[in-house]
């Protein structure tokens, strides 16, 4: 019989979700990431620095025998949940938590695999998985492939992780030309990947391997995903129901119509729902559940849709202010449309849903 999820936060989880909060504001407040975003480097190395190595988020999921904190996705999830409060360009999804999850699949008594959990888990090096930032948990994979467009966070890679005809393998930026793309999401570049034939390159696992690990790391991705989404919709609703009370017309807050109330108490009940789709998910996960699968499609398929219409309304609700390049509703905006598509749409995971309550069927 399935236990049930905790979704409840943890006073650690409150506290590290503070700690994260007060980093980002100082380091990573709106502006700032509409200005490196401009400039077309949105990466701030000092804010990953502080993040992942000073801070130590970048080795929540790695077992301390590793180097890493020994923590959970439950952790891993709170500071997912305030980097989408701030949008913030950081390759924190890619690497700590896809690529890592990735590795902790394989053999970690391996010497490659162990070492670069090590570096991982220190903030010292940041990996990724070359696949599409739309490849599903359960979509086709390309083995063998030397170009891969649509790789996430490649521009920001130390290493790699580079799914070759006979396994994974660890390939350093120097043996990877790297393509910048033009990506709707200015602070989630995306790249195109080609690796160099003869570039050094280390064999972490065989295909059969490979393949179960890197299926784990996407389930992870798209599981942890919601939290980032629901630190988004969060923000939009806080910002919108702000706005709206401080934007008077006829001598009367916008936000006491009827017509305005009526839509953020339904965008209100979306973001709760929402928060329990992801705690759930981010619980599943730590937890190793056997409805880990289940529970990341239910949070998928609901948590996309919640953070797009919580941007649209957060655009919409701040009238003509909204629609500016200045007001950083569109970075929300932008990142939820990229998110919605990322690690299998909405609709992906509704099929992979359907499925698995098929299989469960008596």
């Amino acid at each position: 019989m399935s236990t049930q999820p905790d979704l409840l936060y943890s006073e650690a989880e409150d506290d590290l979700r503070s700690a994260v909060r007060s980093l980002l504001t100082d380091r990573s407040d709106t502006a700032s990431v509409l200005v490196r975003a401009e400039s077309g480097t949105p990466y701030d190395p000092e804010l990953w620095k502080a993040l992942a190595g000073d801070m130590g988020a970048a080795g929540l999921l790695v077992p301390e025998k590793l180097g890493g904190q020994g923590a959970s996705h439950r952790e891993a999830a709170v500071v997912l949940e305030e980097l989408g409060r701030s949008v913030a360009p950081a390759p924190y999804l890619t690497s700590s938590v896809i690529a890592t999850e990735t590795l902790l699949a394989l053999d970690t008594e391996s010497e490659p695999v162990a070492a670069l959990l090590a570096e991982l888990a220190a903030g010292r090096k940041v990996a990724v998985l070359a696949v599409p930032l739309s490849a599903a948990p359960d979509g086709p994979l390309a083995f063998g492939a030397r170009r891969i467009t649509g790789v996430p966070d490649a521009a920001a890679a130390d290493v790699l992780l580079v799914l070759k005809s006979d396994g994974l393998y660890a390939v350093e930026a120097a043996g990877v030309t790297v393509e910048a793309l033009t990506p709707l999401d200015l602070t989630r570049p995306l790249a195109a990947v080609t690796v160099d034939r003869t570039a050094a390159a280390t064999r972490l696992a065989d295909a059969a391997t490979a393949e179960a690990a890197v299926r784990r790391g996407l389930l992870a991705g798209a599981g942890l995903l919601a939290s980032e989404q629901l630190g988004l919709a969060e923000w939009c609703l806080e910002e919108t129901v702000r706005h709206t009370r401080e934007r008077h017309q006829f001598n009367r807050p916008i936000g006491s119509f009827q017509a305005l109330k009526h839509r953020m108490a339904q965008l209100w009940l979306e973001v709760v729902s929402s928060r329990a789709a992801a705690r759930a998910a981010a619980d599943a996960l730590a937890t190793d559940s056997p409805e880990a699968a289940l529970t990341v499609a239910v949070a998928q398929a609901y948590c996309s849709r919640v953070a797009v219409h919580a941007a649209e309304e957060c655009v919409q609700l701040h009238a003509g202010i909204g629609m500016t390049w200045e007001h950083p509703a569109h970075l929300y905006l932008k990142r939820a449309k990229s998110d919605e598509i990322a690690l299998g749409t909405p609709g992906r995971h509704k099929e992979a849903l359907a499925e698995l309550v098929d299989l469960r069927a008596p």
